[in-house]
């Protein structure tokens, strides 16, 4: 994990407004808003590689309450359209999403159909699979 953290902010894409990292306090607020615990693996990315711009893909962060990637928001909307509520959205593509469960597996949400024999085993799995190469 830590590897793919290293590597996330070596490959870290100069911005005209950089992102922020959250504290502990913030993911909290996200957690509470959410009414759901965020799986471990999301909590680590948020707390220390979710200010990383990287490939096309923007995964979401927990800062910026106004932010398009801002969890919450993205959560809410994804759960609107038919995203089951016992997952959360990692990241955005239209209306599908990457998103987890709470046992910390990444799944694909697309058309409102939910592919649960194709995963990925963890959040840092799908980074190096899906993000990093986007």
């Amino acid at each position: 994990m830590h590897d793919i953290i290293e590597q996330l902010q070596q490959l870290n894409q100069p911005v005209p407004v950089p992102l922020e990292l959250p504290e502990f306090d913030d993911i909290v607020d996200v957690e509470e808003q959410l009414l759901l615990p965020l799986p471990a693996e999301l909590k680590e990315y948020l707390l220390e590689a979710s200010n990383v711009v990287v490939g096309s893909l923007e995964p979401v962060t927990a800062v910026d309450p106004n932010s398009y990637t801002y969890l919450p928001e993205v959560a809410a909307y994804a759960w609107s359209i038919g995203l089951p509520r016992y997952l959360v959205p990692i990241c955005q593509l239209g209306d599908s999403f990457y998103c987890m469960d709470e046992e910390g597996l990444v799944y694909f949400w697309e058309d409102g159909h939910l592919d649960e024999d194709d995963y990925w085993e963890s959040f840092w799995q799908w980074v190096e699979e899906v993000w990093l190469p986007s």
